[in-house]
This record gives C-alpha cells, structure tokens and sequence, in this order.
C-alpha cells in the first residue's frame, strides 16, 4: 500500500492536521517542522498529486460538499440546499465537489481531501453526534454545518428552526379547527442514529400539539409510497378521530394519498395534509397541490457557504466569532388543507 498523509504525519511526529497545513497552506508553520514534513515524505516516498505540491501560499478554489445521500436518495428539495451552495461558491469564483459517501475515519476523510486539494468543507445531513466533527478538526480544514449537532460550540451553522416550523404547522390546522392531529416522521433508523432534522422535528410537533391543546399522534415512516400508505392505515386505526396529518416525508405522501383514496376520502374535504421541509416544486406535482412549508433551502445553502468563506479570509487573523442561524418554513397554502369534516 503506497504511503499516506497519516503515515507522514507519525513519521514527521507532528499532528495530521499540521502536515494538511503544509500541503495546502492554509496555516503557517514553523521551518523547522516544515522540513521534517518534507524528510518524511522523502523517506516514505510519499508523493501528493502535482496539483498538492505548488501549493505553498495558495489555494485550490474548490470546496466541498459533504452530503452523504440518505436512505431516501437525493430529490428535489435535496438539490435546492446544493445548488444554493453552488451559486454561491461560483459568485467567488470557486468550484463546489458533491461528496455524497460516508466519512467514517479520518482515511476516508484523506481520500476525499485529496491530500490538501480542497479549501473548505460545507457539512450536511448532520447528525446530533457528528464524527465527521472531530475528523474535519483533526486533519485542520475549515468547515461550516447545514444543520446543528448536538453540541455546536464554536461551530458555523445554518439550521431550519424546526421547532418554529412544527409550530406553525400545528398552529394552521388548529386554527382550521382541527382537534386530532397526526405527525408522518422520517425514517426509524434516521431517529435511530440521531439524525438532527428527525430529532428535532418529532420534539417540536409533540411540544407544539401539547401546547395547543391537541389530541396527537406520531409515527416513524420508512421514506417510500408503501410505507406512508401503511403508516396511514396504522395511525387511523389506533386513532379513528384524526382529522389531520403533519408530514416531514415528501416520499412516503403520495402512499398516504392512496390510502386516502382506497377508503374513499378526498383531501381536503374529508381529511387535511400539510406538508413541512418540502419544496413546492414537490408539492406542485401532488393533487391537490399540497399545503406546504417550504424551506429556504437556497438560503441555508449561501449561508453555509459564507460562513465557511469568513473563516477562509480570516487567514491569518484571529477566527472570526462563528455564525449560527435559525431560519423557519414559509408556509404556502395549497388545496390541501381545510377545516375538519363532521363524521359520525
């Protein structure tokens, strides 16, 4: 096996972060550990890619986007956050990479990096304990978060206020008139592994129905039309009062409206849908056009994205204070949503 950057760095005794420093010069270091990172490589016959080795003072322009496709896929409203990134990397004059693997150590992580090839890194699909944290600060590269973990501290975020957003969606169907509502959630395992966006979002319906007075229930949903199909049955079984349903599944919708229409229900006369985190571009294609609340996926993309440019021209400088952001759902009214029927 050819020698690796971690092999320089425990050969040279310094940290891996510090032999990232001097491929990419993203950080002064001393003369003295300068030429033992070069003594190392020389030993170990370690050759970073031609690209690597002009990179003294300068930088690559490109970032990277670590985006590892979830169990769902990458769809629309995936795209946005990435497309709003790459504009506005493209506006300072830099390429944006989609890394849509898994980081599990830091060799993975070197093999992305491309041994000092990126600038910065954007973070997203975060969960609420985040290895890939502890990975980014050890090999030395700046990054900001799209999404939250548990614990940021003095990490860059820009994150979807989920609890703003339940509680917008519940007070819509409430004020509509509905007493028993429903909340269709992502996928068991996503809640398993902590994912952020899950987490969050059953935390905040739950608070949020509570706080209004509503009679509630939720469910976990594996993120295809079979699944919502039968999560639907299940939960209007259990609950044969419901009048509503809360959705953060755009894929598992379209089962809950063949459900619908197996029993002869018309939405929204008979029973209400109202869909959060999904872009209406989704939503447009459904009949009715569904409620939604829509997030600013083209936003939190930019956000990320200059956030991470802040620390990149800081170089040198103190780092600046990091910037965390909230930003709720815009609700957009489609044919969705009305007041609950009267039922026998």
């Amino acid at each position: 096996m050819p020698p690796r950057m971690i092999d320089v760095a425990q050969r040279a005794d310094v940290a891996l972060s510090t032999v990232s420093y001097a491929l990419n010069g993203t950080r002064a270091i001393s003369d003295g550990t300068r030429r033992r990172i070069l003594q190392a490589m020389e030993e170990l016959g370690y050759r970073p890619n031609a690209l690597a080795r002009g990179l003294a003072s300068k930088r690559t322009n490109i970032l990277a986007l670590l985006f590892p496709t979830p169990e769902r896929g990458l769809g629309v409203t995936e795209m946005e956050f990435a497309t709003g990134a790459a504009d506005a990397a493209r506006e300072r004059g830099y390429h944006l990479i989609l890394s849509p693997s898994e980081l599990r150590n830091v060799h993975d992580l070197e093999q992305l990096t491309g041994q000092g090839l990126i600038d910065g890194a954007i973070v997203m699909e975060v969960r609420l304990d985040d290895e890939r944290v502890e990975l980014l600060a050890q090999a030395g590269i700046p990054f900001s978060m799209i999404g939250r973990p548990r614990e940021p501290g003095s990490i860059s975020y820009a994150d979807i206020d989920f609890e703003q957003t339940t509680r917008d969606a519940i007070a819509h169907l409430a004020g509509l008139g509905h007493r028993c509502v429903g909340f269709l959630n992502h996928s068991p395992s996503a809640f398993s592994v902590g994912y952020g966006p899950t987490v969050r979002a059953a935390d905040g319906f739950r608070h949020a129905a509570s706080g209004a007075g509503l009679v509630h229930v939720e469910r976990l949903c594996d993120d295809n039309a079979p699944a919502g199909r039968a999560a639907f049955h299940e939960l209007r079984a259990g609950s044969p009062e419901l009048t509503g349903l809360v959705v953060m599944n755009e894929r598992a919708v379209v089962g809950v409206i063949d459900a619908l229409d197996e029993i002869g229900w018309t939405v929204p006369d008979d029973f209400s849908l109202v869909s959060i985190v999904s872009s209406t571009q989704v939503t447009e294609m459904m009949r009715p056009k569904l409620t939604t609340f829509e997030p600013p996926s083209a936003e939190l993309g930019r956000l990320g994205v200059q956030m991470l440019f802040d620390q990149l021209d800081a170089e040198g400088d103190d780092p600046p204070p990091p910037t965390q952001e909230l930003l709720p759902c815009r609700l957009v009214v489609g044919g969705s949503s009305g007041p609950p029927p009267r039922r026998s």
